[in-house]
């Protein structure tokens, strides 16, 4: 093991590290549109279900890798399968890492310029401000930066210190939120809608899309989790830590919801309004609220701490593969891949009206337009579910779910009868399930 790898000091710092990961902007921002799209209740009722079923099993697959070769997803395949093909699903994750901070990071920086706007009182025009090249590559620069002076601190200095801080800030702020939220006029009609399901409204899609969203949140398929299981120590709980930060990723998007649909009813607005919900529909609601400058402000410093937690852990994948494989120093890794990511990341930046030819650019096959979401298909969408697909295959069949499960019982003695139905979940039922979800993006 490289001298310059770390280790969480404390099960809490990894459990708030390993969480802010999987808390993002996929939670307070994509979680409530796509709830909303998908009969409200109904949706959270089939979310869980899959976070339960599919999420947690391939978490803990994740981790079990992790721990066990104490490497990056690169280095912790080839010491389980040294000289196989295998490798390159490790190399798949550390390549998704860097692609989807790329891009990542832009939509992160909206959150600085919004939250700054209504701090000011000078709400933004989406389309006008997406479309100002300096200014948004200004503020995708400033995320990239925070983000690396946070990962070159270290495991223990830099992740675990900030993730011990963000996290609390983090449900702080949600509280706040929620509070308001639900004193509004109105915010019952809401609070029906999100937490009394009518079954009937379970159909395919709405499957399909709560087994997407479950399992895109939870941040798998990159190899994160793997990473951050490698940091853990042989005796501590991987099945209690995970099954704790699954419950963190899970009541921190109910809890985003429990803010956005009451303030939504109460003001009129159509819950299903897809993508555009936080940055364009939420400014309106705040502007119409009383105090409405400083409730803008604390929901964008909300959603720029979600996406910072999850930036941090996008760096360090790519990050731990230079320290552990090619032995360099963990400054240099993270300023190198950062600059990288930054520069890989500015046609995604300049896609959204700031320049015509990555605003207009398609992709054969893929019915999306513009450089930014050609990318979240590819890298956001396709590359996770792919990367998943073969991680529960390596873990169950060629490393093999016995020797997985052994590794999960270091700690976790009582994980016996669970520790059966877990295997029989990742070798059958995770992977049919994600092959689902893959065939279905192209359908």
């Amino acid at each position: 093991m490289s001298a310059h790898r770390g280790q969480w000091s404390s099960k809490l710092g990894f459990i708030f590290a390993a969480a802010g990961s999987a808390i993002g902007l996929g939670n307070i921002w994509r979680f409530p549109y796509i709830a909303g799209e998908n009969g409200g209740a109904a949706f959270v009722f089939t979310y869980l279900i899959c976070v339960i079923a599919i999420g947690l099993p391939v978490m803990l697959a994740e981790l079990a890798l992790g721990r066990a070769t104490q490497r990056n997803p690169v280095g912790a395949i080839e010491t389980v399968h040294p000289g196989s093909l295998w490798k390159a699903v490790g190399i798949l994750g550390v390549l998704t890492g860097v692609a989807i901070l790329s891009y990542y990071a832009v939509i992160a920086g909206w959150t600085v310029g919004y939250m700054i706007s209504s701090a000011i009182g000078r709400p933004l025009d989406f389309g006008s401000f997406v479309a100002d090249p300096m200014a948004m590559i200004f503020y995708q620069a400033l995320f990239m930066i925070i983000t690396i002076v946070v990962v070159s601190g270290g495991v223990e200095g830099g992740i675990e210190r900030w993730a011990k801080i963000l996290m609390p800030m983090l449900l702080v702020l949600l509280l706040i939120l929620i509070i308001r939220s639900l004193t509004l006029d109105g915010a019952f009609k809401g609070l029906e809608f999100y937490l009394k399901p009518d079954f009937s409204k379970i159909n395919y899609n709405v499957i399909i899309a709560a087994l997407g969203q479950a399992f895109f949140s939870l941040s798998l398929g990159m190899g994160t989790m793997m990473t951050y299981g490698s940091y853990l120590k042989k005796d501590d709980n991987a099945v209690a830590s995970g099954f704790q930060v699954a419950l963190f990723d899970t009541m921190i998007a109910f809890m985003a919801g429990l803010l956005i649909f009451p303030a939504l009813f109460a003001m009129g607005k159509d819950p299903a309004a897809g993508p555009g919900l936080v940055f364009q529909v939420l400014p309106e609601i705040f502007k119409a609220m009383p105090l409405g400058n400083l409730f803008g402000a604390l929901f964008f410093l909300l959603l720029a701490v979600a996406a910072l937690t999850s930036t941090i852990s996008l760096l360090e994948v790519p990050v731990a593969y230079f320290v552990d494989e090619k032995r360099w120093t963990r400054k240099k890794a993270v300023w190198t891949v950062g600059t990288a990511t930054f520069l890989v990341g500015i046609p995604s930046a300049l896609s959204l009206g700031a320049n015509r030819f990555f605003s207009s650019i398609q992709f054969p096959l893929i019915h999306k337009t513009g450089f930014l979401d050609i990318m979240d298909f590819i890298w956001g969408n396709f590359s996770l579910a792919l990367g998943a697909l073969l991680l529960s295959i390596f873990v169950g069949w060629v490393w093999g779910a016995d020797r997985a499960l052994a590794e999960l019982r270091q700690g976790a003695v009582d994980f016996s009868w669970q520790g059966e139905g877990w295997k029989y979940l990742i070798k059958i039922i995770c992977p049919v399930v994600i092959f689902v979800i893959l065939l279905n993006l192209f359908i």
